[in-house]
């Protein structure tokens, strides 16, 4: 096999890039060690910038997202039995967020990549990159009990922090930063009507609490859980008990229970891996980065990654601008790590690290003046809604 790009993963980046490259007629194959099936029955947040809104619509993918997305003017910040909302779009240039399912993305991607005939190959095992520090990359894989080799001329690693892209930078190139939070989030998907029609993110003093949706009659609520917690211990009533106790009397009053139809426990952690490029292997997505979903980051962080790596494709492919390959780590990491600090931040801002009563005065007080200043205000909506893209040139 032959293509231009090999890329590594099939999930929305992974797909998000292949169909990008589709548009500008940049042959590419996309290499997946999972089904189909089980790429689609991954359970991901879903609340999407303003940049990654514009990036759907240049793919071409946007018409189911502008139908059925739930576009959110605001968020609303609970505490002290209180809430205060944050206008996104006036405090932000006009800017909003969406809300629409990654999962729902990943299946336009899919039906998109079905209907244009691009090869994806799911259920590859052993997936390896090879001279990727020369002018002939390649990949090998073993499909059907047969080890296939697919030569390309670059290599996009879009597979996810447990994926082999990173793993394949020699060690003493990649340097990684890390922090692991002492708990995680338990969450909970319902087909009941959401609390509210924004989003409620809730610092309550038994710890954090968050209100989304999927859709008008699906919900997604989380309650933050000690690290080591197990799903297990949680039935439905326990769980919707301990969220209602972190809600404000006027907001819990309103919540419709239900059955769960998913539960699980996601962990928090930091991490940055740099750079993102050696040779003609680059990294985009979690395989670079993870971020605590608190600032609603991690998907962004992946689609913003993906601007960069097209952008740079078509330069390379269309202008022969191939000096333009060492500046595509140190244009995404700028951007990166400042997702990273409004996420490091929106988890500190919110969730109970101790016991300490200082702390949770300093956290009131910090509550307070962001969600009541025009400045604090601004600075959580310009974040929230992301910021801007930076060109390569």
């Amino acid at each position: 096999m032959k293509t231009r790009v090999a890329i590594i993963g099939a999930g929305p980046s992974g797909l998000l890039l292949g169909q990008l490259l589709h548009t500008r007629g940049i042959d590419n194959v996309i290499v997946e060690r999972q089904s189909a099936a089980y790429v689609l029955g991954r359970i991901r947040a879903g609340v999407l910038e303003q940049g990654t809104v514009d990036l759907l619509h240049t793919a071409g993918v946007a018409e189911r997202m502008d139908r059925v997305g739930m576009v959110h003017e605001g968020v609303e910040l609970a505490f002290d039995d209180k809430v205060r909302r944050i206008d996104l779009k006036e405090h932000a240039g006009g800017r909003t967020v969406t809300v629409y399912g990654q999962t729902e993305i990943t299946h336009d991607l899919m039906d998109a990549r079905e209907a244009v005939g691009a090869t994806s190959v799911y259920e590859a095992a052993d997936v390896t990159p090879h001279d990727v520090d020369t002018e002939r990359p390649y990949l090998t894989f073993v499909r059907g009990g047969e080890t296939v080799r697919l030569d390309c001329d670059y290599i996009a690693g879009c597979d996810g922090f447990h994926g082999i892209a990173r793993k394949s930078f020699p060690k003493h190139v990649l340097t990684e930063y890390e922090r692991v939070y002492p708990f995680g989030w338990l969450g909970v998907l319902s087909d009941t009507p959401p609390v509210s029609d924004e989003i409620i993110y809730a610092g309550h003093e038994r710890g954090f609490a968050l209100c989304s949706m999927r859709s008008p009659t699906r919900s997604r609520y989380y309650v933050q859980v000690p690290q080591g917690e197990s799903a297990d211990n949680w039935s439905d009533d326990r769980f919707w008990e301990e969220l209602r106790r972190r809600l404000p009397g006027e907001v819990s009053s309103r919540l419709v229970t239900g059955p769960s139809i998913e539960k699980s426990i996601a962990p928090l952690r930091s991490f940055v891996a740099e750079p993102m490029q050696h040779g003609r292997l680059f990294l985009a997505g979690d395989a670079a980065h993870i971020v605590p979903p608190t600032g609603a980051k991690g998907l962004n962080l992946a689609a913003s990654d993906v601007a960069t790596l097209f952008e740079l494709f078509v330069a390379i492919y269309e202008r022969d601008r191939t000096d333009l390959i060492e500046r595509y780590s140190p244009t995404c990491l700028r951007r990166i790590w400042g997702a990273e600090r409004f996420s490091w931040f929106m988890t500190h801002l919110l969730h109970r690290f101790s016991d300490n009563a200082f702390d949770r005065r300093v956290q009131l007080a910090d509550l307070e003046y962001y969600t009541s200043s025009t400045a604090g205000m601004t600075a959580v909506a310009e974040n929230y809604v992301g910021l801007p893209y930076e060109r390569l040139e």
